[in-house]
């Protein structure tokens, strides 16, 4: 079932002139990837003469007000970025006769709406409310604390009321209607005092939630305030200053010492050390230098080693640095991870949607019983005000605002702590089920080896040399993108005396298994041993076969070499286990991984000396994608799992798992759109901060529940028995702070492992 809303425009882009204005293809592009709305159109005509905004969405993935929230903050982020100007032809020929320049002046709030007016409004209504109780202890006309009471309830129940009315026209009763209810139930009663007490505790709780709550998406904003606004950039011979937006792909900029780079690029000229920690938690400056062929690194930036590449958003810490941009300022690294972070409020987690499906059918139970009690004069002897005062109480104790904040409070505060860290989560669902899991299945080659194996091993068959067997695989594997394939070109051409090998044609990838080309006229096949058996020929001879198995019970990699019908031998490689590895395990371990398994499509005999290396509880070696989206597949069966790689390679069992960890994300679109959670660098020691984090956050959402949901269980009967409607709302609403303040401690949290 899809619903749907009305905005009026003019509220959220309050300094566009029209619809044809450019700002609002932008707010459609910001709304429509949100997660839940489903379309979007424009009411061009209504009955109020106004434009408005028609937006589908789903109701079991966003509520009414999150809808708004989202529509509204999309305004604000976009009429905060765009300034406009609206100019006749009078002013144009005014502004020139008077020597002047037309300019343009942002839009400014207004002041009346946003935290601080709220929070304004809150301090009014409670000092009516101090002033309406002080007088109304001396002989004065009665009217005047019951005036400034008056008082208290406009001020206290505006932006309350505004909110309940855009409920109750969809059918929904949410919070703000409940105590709403609540407080004019008082009035009826004469109990103004109550009834303002009620509305001011209320509006200062909102208020200072949304404070605290600021505090969270702050800290995600600040990632966006990173990036430099002007970029030095050398253009025909000299240098100009430029806006970061008019940046160009191929364009040269020039960063001085301890300057923010402005793109994501390489680097030209110089070398220095980067702060890279903005944008992958790195806390060790990252050593930059300049490529050897720019027109070979601009025609594959992402093939870079990280030595060479830079990200919009890091700090030249020393040495000036000339990069050439490979990526527009809205497509860095930096602005997908703030896209990205800001769209992780709306991916509910589990929780989450279960406390948004509790809270819809609650709310009808609440007014269902506050409405029983209200006769409950007819069964007991007391008089109709005692029983309409105790449900009034019973309706604000049985409110669950506390439970409706608990969840998406701590989700928020995880996901900005992981953002600063390095660490890109994409909302409540991977953070919290990354928080349960007891197993983590990893990639090998890249994940716990350092993904740099390095030609060892070179066994030639009888009557074929060394330099012969060399020159075809480097002339193969130098067309292949494959880590072994660089491997044995870098190693190969080492061992080579001269640089000169034979041209390679009609390249083929066997996916698993091999590559195949043809040298020279002859079909050439580079593979495992097992490719032989089905690509026919003649099988490999016993000399080579003995080579094979002696270097895989040594843990290395083979690669078995066939021009025509010639066996021109076996080359053996050497993937060491990243120096961080087995430190990760037992950090892992500390916090509760029970089960560790590593997936690779290396022979067994290398996987078994590599997990056994790292600490691993399992190794599955042989696999082929498939197998090992099979194998995601099994463990996900088993409780779950989540799965670590590239994000390129692995990218089908990483979509199989529970969650998917994607490592060295920064500079990869891939890794970034295919990941849950993407550690920024290339570095398996963020996994640990990741995953107690998770845990962390997962705790917290339990500690919520539990405080949101005992409150309720305790104020509920406690107002039935007697309990005055004042120290009611002081603790509903304490309770509300409760939970969000303990969701703030996720902003503080240290990874355990790390040194203090």
């Amino acid at each position: 079932m899809i619903e749907k809303t009305k905005i009026e425009l003019s509220l959220l882009l309050p300094s566009a002139a029209d619809t044809p204005d450019a700002c609002v293809e932008r707010l459609w592009d910001l709304l429509k990837g949100k997660d839940g709305i489903e379309s979007i159109h424009l009411v061009e005509h209504t009955d109020q003469g106004h434009e408005e905004i028609c937006i589908h969405y789903d109701p079991n993935r966003l509520t009414i007000r999150e809808v708004r929230d989202l529509a509204e903050r999309a305004g604000a982020e976009i009429d905060n970025r765009f300034g406009h100007v609206l100019l006749n032809s009078d002013t144009i020929v005014e502004s020139f006769k008077a020597g002047v320049k037309p300019h343009a002046k942002r839009h400014e709030q207004d002041g009346l709406i946003g935290e601080r007016t709220e929070l304004i409004f809150a301090v009014i209504c409670g000092g009516l409310l101090l002033s309406g109780f002080l007088l109304s202890f001396l002989t004065i006309n009665p009217w005047v604390p019951t005036g400034l009471y008056l008082g208290a309830y406009v001020f206290g129940g505006f932006y309350m009321l505004r909110q309940a009315i855009k409920s109750v026209l969809i059918g929904r009763f949410e919070i703000d209607f409940l105590m709403l209810l609540a407080a004019i139930g008082a009035a009826s009663l004469g109990e103004w005092a109550e009834g303002a007490l009620l509305l001011f505790l209320f509006s200062l709780g909102h208020a200072l939630e949304h404070y605290a709550m600021g505090r969270a998406k702050r800290a995600i904003e600040a990632l966006a305030e990173l990036a430099p606004q002007t970029a030095l950039v050398r253009r025909n011979s000299h240098i100009e200053e430029l806006p970061v937006e008019q940046l160009r792909v191929t364009d040269v900029v020039v960063i001085k010492p301890n300057e923010r780079i402005p793109a994501d690029g390489f680097v030209l000229k110089g070398e220095g050390s980067v702060n890279q920690a903005p944008i992958t938690g790195e806390s060790v400056p990252a050593e930059k230098l300049a490529v050897d062929d720019a027109q070979q690194a601009a025609a594959n930036p992402d093939r870079l080693d990280a030595q060479y590449r830079v990200f919009a958003g890091t700090i030249n810490n020393s040495g000036s640095l000339e990069i050439q941009v490979t990526k527009l300022a809205s497509d860095s690294t930096l602005a997908r991870v703030v896209q990205m972070v800001r769209e992780a409020e709306t991916q509910k987690s589990p929780t989450q949607r279960f406390t948004d499906k509790f809270e819809r059918y609650f709310v009808p139970i609440v007014l269902g019983s506050v409405f029983v009690l209200l006769f409950s004069w007819t069964v007991i002897n007391e008089p109709f005000s005692t029983s309409f005062y105790r449900a009034m109480a019973v309706l604000v104790a049985a409110s669950p605002c506390a439970l409706a904040i608990s969840t998406p409070s701590a989700v928020l505060s995880g996901v900005a702590r992981a953002a600063r860290g390095g660490v890109l989560v994409k909302g409540g669902a991977p953070l919290e089920n990354l928080g349960r899991l007891g197993s983590i299945a990893f990639d090998k080659t890249g994940t716990l080896t350092e993904g740099k194996p390095r030609l060892t091993d070179v066994v030639c068959s009888d009557g074929v040399t060394e330099g012969d067997l060399l020159r075809v695989a480097v002339a193969v594997e130098s067309l292949s993108d494959h880590p072994l394939a660089a491997a044995v070109v870098q190693g190969g051409m080492e061992r080579l005396k001269s640089d000169r090998v034979a041209p390679a044609h009609d390249v083929q990838s066997i996916t698993g298994r091999g590559v195949k080309a043809t040298v020279d006229g002859q079909q050439v096949y580079i593979g495992k041993d097992s490719l032989f058996a089905e690509v026919g020929g003649s099988p490999l001879p016993d000399r080579l076969r003995v080579s094979v198995e002696q270097m895989k019970a040594n843990g290395r990699t083979t690669m078995v070499v066939r021009c025509g019908d010639t066996y021109l031998g076996v080359l053996g490689l050497m993937d060491t286990p990243r120096t961080a590895a087995k430190d990760v395990v037992g950090s892992l371990r500390a916090l509760g991984i029970k089960r560790m398994i590593m997936l690779s499509g290396d022979n067994q005999q290398v996987a078994n000396a590599v997990g056994k290396a790292v600490g691993m509880d399992e190794a599955r070696g042989d696999l082929m994608p498939e197998d090992k989206v099979k194998a995601i597949k099994e463990l996900n069966s088993q409780g779950g799992v989540a799965m670590v790689g590239d994000g390129v390679n692995d990218a089908p069992a990483m979509a199989n798992a529970t969650v998917g960890i994607a490592m060295g994300a920064a500079g990869s679109d891939v890794a970034l759109e295919t990941a849950d959670v993407a550690l920024m660098a290339d570095d398996l020691s963020h996994l640990p901060f990741a995953v107690g984090l998770s845990r962390q956050t997962s705790r917290i959402i339990r500690q919520n529940l539990w405080i949101s949901l005992g409150m309720v269980a305790f104020l509920v009967p406690a107002t039935i028995l007697g309990l005055r409607l004042g120290p009611a709302v002081l603790l509903h609403e304490g309770s509300t702070l409760l939970v969000v303040l303990n969701a703030l401690r996720l902003l503080g949290y240290q990874d355990p492992s790390t040194p203090r």
